[in-house]
């Protein structure tokens, strides 16, 4: 049986204001011919299908043209999708009642039965080869947040600790609900959208996944027993502890400038009863180009723009640009100045940094200040750190912090809770 793992799409991102939509049409099309060429069974999307809550119709659109066609071509084909903590549950799992006519299962939160239990079978999915047959079992575990999750007995330990039992708790629990369904010979894998120990960040495009610090999880929360773990949410592909079987394929598109280095790729999966036999990865084609001006003064950097060569082509598929400039001071002309150097060339220009190597202006402490990038990056809890060094010169408390981080994480499951009813 072959599986192939891909996450972290994020349909209706716009980048520095411009639109992405020919990109991640490309990529849809490059994954269908994919799909159609290495004879696929199930299609595992671990999370971030949409880049927020409230997407636009246009991702929309994608999307479900995207289920429509894979079904098409490949009428045997599963689709198991995830909710990451970008996409809305309620949102995700709308459509459900149409998509399981493609073979699409959809899983946004963790539902509970009447009697308030979690309910299961909506976690665990059979996976059919393509003559029909359960081959294997899929944990189907979307991002978990606080309300998804079990009440421990004892919950005596730290925040961070606790959240990491109940995650580990929930799995478990899932897993153990596949194992008295399976027949010995099926294998069980695992789709999660979480930050694990150890996972390498870009710190320039993924958001944290749980307020206050406590994102990142123990790569034992997933039981050996497990022939696969296909993750989302980290952006560059990578294994978990050197393990073949655990492994974030990460995002199809760079995400940011500071992704630009990273090789996208998709994860295809062989299994032979209930073991991996074999693990491939399947590089994606990027279809426009990132280009960083090196960070160089002012002078230098009109030079190396004005010499830059690229050849002419559509507008959509022409290279984003980013230039980082060293001043000594404010340049009120900079922009003029980079766009002059650039007029005629088919590129777009997302991204001026402006960098002050020396001290900042108007900052008795010499710090550098921060640029508009580093503030938008500034999590609820930073600012929080931050106000409460400058009025008390200390660190807050644990107890401090984590009262904090629990009004937050109050707060945010308030907001989802009202995207839709």
């Amino acid at each position: 049986m072959r599986l192939l793992h891909t996450s972290d799409w994020h349909l209706g991102q716009t980048f520095h204001g411009y639109d992405r939509q020919h990109e991640h049409r490309q990529f849809l099309h490059w994954l269908l011919d994919t799909l159609e060429q290495t004879q696929a069974d199930a299609l595992l999307i671990a999370g971030d299908i949409f880049d927020n809550a409230n997407p636009p119709a246009t991702a929309l659109h994608l999307f479900y043209r995207f289920l429509r066609d894979a079904k098409t071509r490949l009428p045997a084909l599963q689709v198991i999708v995830v909710a990451g903590n970008h996409d809305s549950p309620f949102r995700l799992e709308a459509p459900s009642p149409l998509l399981t006519a493609l073979d699409v299962t959809v899983v946004g939160q963790v539902s509970r039965l009447a009697s308030g239990e979690i309910d299961l079978d909506r976690l665990v999915v059979p996976l059919r080869d393509r003559s029909g047959s359960v081959r294997s079992w899929c944990l189907a575990v979307p991002f978990l947040r606080g309300s998804d999750l079990p009440p421990l007995r004892e919950r005596d330990e730290s925040v961070t600790d606790g959240y990491s039992q109940a995650v580990t708790a929930l799995y478990r629990q899932v897993q153990a609900h596949a194992e008295s369904r399976r027949d010995a010979d099926q294998a069980i894998i695992a789709l999660g959208h979480c930050h694990l120990h150890g996972g390498q960040v870009s710190q320039d495009s993924e958001r944290r996944i749980v307020i206050g610090g406590s994102e990142a999880l123990p790569s034992s929360l997933f039981d050996p027993a497990l022939a696969y773990v296909a993750l989302g949410h980290l952006h560059r592909a990578q294994r978990v502890g050197e393990d073949d079987t655990r492994r974030y394929c990460g995002s199809p598109l760079p995400l940011s400038f500071s992704e630009a280095d990273y090789h996208h790729q998709v994860v295809s999966i062989d299994l032979e009863r209930d073991q991996v036999s074999t693990v491939e990865v399947l590089p994606i084609p990027r279809t426009v180009e990132l280009i960083r001006a090196p960070e160089q003064s002012l002078g230098e950097n009109l030079a190396w723009l004005t010499a830059l060569e690229r050849p002419a082509c559509a507008t959509e598929q022409q290279p984003w640009l980013e230039v980082r400039v060293r001043l000594d001071q404010p340049e009120p002309g900079l922009r003029h100045q980079v766009e002059t150097a650039l007029k005629g060339k088919p590129v777009r220009l997302v991204r001026i940094e402006p960098r002050y190597p020396g001290r900042a202006i108007g900052r008795p402490d010499g710090a550098l200040a921060p640029t508009l990038d580093d503030i938008g990056r500034l999590e609820p809890r930073d600012v929080f750190i931050n106000l409460h060094r400058q009025r008390h010169a200390t660190e807050p408390d644990a107890a401090l912090q984590a009262a904090f981080d629990s009004v937050c994480r109050l707060a945010e499951e308030s907001a989802l809770s009202t995207i839709l009813p």
